[in-house]
């Protein structure tokens, strides 16, 4: 049984390049699944062929009602490593039936992305105005874009001064399916880029050979960890109670431009989706701050 067991984690990494904690992940879910049946027959396990569909059934209740049940997004990774060993060893012919067939995962609700409101954003885009440093202007520069156009972390710090039209104040970003898209600016985006880069970008740059558009005060190209952090501290600075991450921007980018009107098919472009369906669920999360809105009021009354 440890050979299968072997021999299908081997098969992961070979065939799906999992890391080694994925891996260990597998082997841990499987290995307590043995632990489990092997304690509730009272004997040892001597081929996986012998587990039965009630010993999984029995298991995923066992999961869902012990003194301190597994979340139902934990009880689905064990029964998705269950089913995929199973499916190995009845590709490789080791057992005859396969005893996951029948087996449903429990429906795991997914978590909206977190927002901002829109005076939440107004505060965070207003902290780095407290100075005038290059550092100030970058960073005012840096979190409009990333709010205005809804970019990615990577593909903010990935901008080179080539990708920059000014005069028709646009930014260009290749998506992931390697298409270049025009992203527009509002003009008064376009005016804090502009004193950005006549009056704090060559302040930070130590190597005239560095093309990108935000740097780090060692005048190299800015980090995604880097910007995180940026992020992180004038959060905290405008006494934002919430984690907000690059991310975040991008999702309240999304809501706030689709309660303003803009099309489902505007803001898939704008993300650099591929598909619109990805998108769709921001018209959830547009309902979800409604709602929201509509306690705070009540709250308030």
């Amino acid at each position: 049984m440890e050979e299968q067991l072997l021999a299908f984690l081997s098969h992961l990494q070979r065939e799906y390049r999992y890391s080694e904690n994925t891996i260990a992940a597998y082997r841990n879910d499987l290995g307590q699944f043995l632990e489990y049946v092997e304690s509730h027959s009272g004997a040892k396990l001597e081929e996986w062929a012998a587990v039965s569909e009630d010993d999984i059934e029995a298991y995923l209740s066992y999961m869902k009602h012990k003194d301190q049940p597994y979340a139902s997004s934990t009880i689905a990774r064990k029964v998705a490593a269950i089913k995929s060993f199973y499916n190995y060893l009845t590709a490789q012919g080791l057992v005859d039936d396969n005893p996951t067939i029948d087996i449903d995962s429990p429906k795991v609700k997914k978590r909206l992305p977190q927002t901002l409101t829109i005076a939440e954003v107004d505060r965070l885009l207003e902290a780095p105005r407290s100075g005038a440093s290059p550092k100030n202007l970058r960073d005012v520069a840096l979190l409009n874009i990333l709010y205005e156009t809804g970019m990615r972390v990577t593909e903010v710090v990935s901008i080179q001064l080539d990708d920059v039209n000014l005069r028709q104040a646009l930014l260009s970003s290749p998506t992931r399916q390697g298409e270049d898209r025009e992203i527009p600016l509002e003009e008064s985006t376009k005016q804090l880029l502009t004193e950005y880069l006549a009056e704090g970008r060559p302040l930070l740059a130590k190597n005239n050979g560095e093309r990108a558009l935000f740097l780090n005060h060692r005048g190299e190209k800015l980090t995604r960890q880097g910007l995180w952090l940026i992020i992180k501290g004038y959060a905290k600075q405008a006494g934002l109670n919430t984690e907000v991450t690059p991310h975040t921007l991008r999702h309240s980018f999304a809501v706030h431009r689709l309660s303003k009107g803009s099309s489902l098919e505007d803001i898939r472009h704008l993300l650099g989706h591929a598909n619109i369906s990805t998108t769709q669920i921001y018209t959830q999360m547009e309902h979800s701050e409604e709602e929201k809105d509509i306690s705070n009021a009540a709250s308030a009354a």
